[in-house]
């Protein structure tokens, strides 16, 4: 009987499936939906982060801004005494009128992003165009007369209240992404005009006046040193 009985038990076939118990949602620890809810707090704590450090940094080591402001005027000062002997040009080119543009002016930087509006404001009021984003500095061309190179100026790292998707896209916190060859197009009276970047350079002052297009921001927080964007209008 007792060989009979191991003998049974070894032809036993241990290969089948063995049935687990479902487990009931009652029986997770409630320890998982702990960790679950931290996970997620701090995951929307990196993002809040990721978002606005660069500002408050940029608030925090430049005084609210002021180091770039001081600099843009002091900058527009110098380069209206350097136009102010500049060739007037009796025929500015013109591309073809599209009524479907906006009737506004827009700074369109496809490579990095940038899609806004060109904001207007006079020396004594230039900040208040800053913290919206891109600011076109007086007494200097306008895309319809190119006899002075446009100048546009945007912070970089900009003010508390932007977002990170903002300052990508209404400021110049990508500018020095731009190479040689990268075209910007501004929007102007319902006319597309495309400008080709031909120099990028770094200093505390703009060097080459004789491009149609200058753009510039601060390089970091606290250096006095500006990237400047040197473009050419393409007549097309």
């Amino acid at each position: 009987m007792e060989s009979k009985h191991i003998e049974k038990y070894l032809n036993k076939d241990f290969r089948k499936p063995h049935k687990v118990p479902k487990r009931k949602s009652s029986d997770i620890p409630p320890n998982i939906f702990t960790r679950l809810a931290a996970f997620l707090v701090g995951l929307g704590i990196f993002l809040f982060i990721a978002s606005y450090a660069p500002s408050a940094w940029y608030s925090l080591r430049s005084q609210g801004g002021k180091i770039i402001s001081n600099y843009l005027l002091d900058t527009a000062e110098e380069a209206k005494a350097v136009n102010s002997s500049a060739e007037e040009d009796n025929t500015p080119y013109k591309p073809p009128f599209d009524k479907s543009l906006s009737l506004g002016a827009h700074l369109v930087i496809e490579k990095i992003g940038v899609e806004t509006q060109i904001h207007e404001a006079a020396y004594d009021n230039y900040e208040e165009a800053l913290k919206k984003g891109v600011w076109r500095v007086p007494d200097f061309a306008t895309p319809d007369n190119n006899s002075k190179p446009i100048i546009l100026a945007a912070h970089r790292f900009g003010y508390l209240k932007w977002s990170n998707i903002f300052r990508r896209k209404h400021s110049f916190y990508n500018l020095p992404k731009l190479e040689k060859g990268d075209t910007v197009e501004i929007i102007w009276q319902q006319r597309k005009y495309i400008y080709e970047v031909y120099e990028l350079a770094k200093g505390d002052k703009i060097s080459d006046y004789s491009a149609d297009l200058i753009l510039y921001t601060c390089q970091d927080l606290t250096s006095d040193t500006r990237i400047f964007v040197y473009a050419r209008l393409l007549k097309i």
